[in-house]
């Protein structure tokens, strides 16, 4: 795992112990996904946060905002030491989903309810479309989303409206294959228009080629399956399923920050 997923999962850690909640295996599951969108894909930049041409990043599975934050600090947007020590009070505009209402950029949306993230960001898309803004739409989902029947009316209207300035990353964790089979993503979204790929999303150079093979402007919008482990860079979160909602003590900070140094 290379030194910069290390260190934004520890950062997470830190975050998750300082507010004393977060749902890590998920974070850790999109860290690598969402650095790549950052370091490598968005036109996006943190000294014009709210540049009228940026790139958009929706996070619709609001559970893994402590992804987000960590990310948003190695760009320079925002303060670890400010985060740290205001996060999940009641005051602080730092909370464990985001809140758009609190920021003058950065922050894109309001998380919370699951499936409204990818609704959200498929009207940017259009409205940008109507600007003829360069404008790209990126929104991070779960798969466990697409048991919600806004995802559906959302790759409807996306693909009517050929929004390729809108890509959707799945991250497969398999958080709900025990309970229901899709039946395969590839089929499905192919039939509803899109452009599909899939990808390791562990693997930050294969997401750097796909994401930009996926954002070829050809009428068609873009879904990137991106398949990952929950609690992916430390053994402990990928065996035991408690750290699905869990913060870390002074003790379990220390142990799981050596277990990513050592993954």
């Amino acid at each position: 795992m290379e030194k910069i997923s290390r260190e934004l999962r520890k950062m997470s850690l830190e975050l998750s112990h300082a507010c004393a909640d977060g749902n890590l295996q998920s974070v850790f599951s999109c860290m690598d996904i969402v650095w790549t969108l950052y370091d490598k894909i968005m036109n996006w930049d943190p000294k014009k946060p709210l540049d009228d041409d940026r790139d958009f990043f929706i996070i619709s599975k609001g559970q893994a905002t402590l992804a987000l934050y960590p990310v948003l600090i190695k760009k320079g947007l925002y303060d670890f030491e400010t985060i740290y020590k205001e996060i999940g009070s009641f005051y602080s505009r730092y909370c464990i989903q985001t809140d758009i209402t609190k920021f003058d950029g950065g922050i894109e949306n309001n998380a919370g309810s699951l499936g409204h993230g990818f609704p959200f960001a498929t009207g940017i898309a259009y409205a940008n479309k109507i600007k003829k803004s360069p404008s790209k739409v990126f929104t991070l989902v779960g798969d466990g989303e697409f048991c919600e029947g806004t995802m559906w009316e959302s790759c409807l209207f996306a693909s009517a409206n050929k929004l390729d300035n809108l890509c959707v990353i799945i991250d497969d964790n398999d958080s709900v294959g025990s309970m229901i089979d899709f039946g395969g993503f590839k089929r499905k979204l192919e039939g509803f228009g899109f452009d599909f790929y899939e990808v390791d999303g562990h693997d930050m150079v294969e997401l750097e080629l796909v994401f930009k093979k996926a954002m070829v402007m050809n009428g068609r919008p873009k879904a990137v399956l991106a398949k990952t482990v929950r609690g992916f860079g430390s053994q402990t979160m990928t065996e035991n399923d408690i750290w699905f909602h869990k913060a870390p003590n002074v003790e379990e900070l220390k142990s799981l920050s050596q277990e990513v140094d050592e993954f």
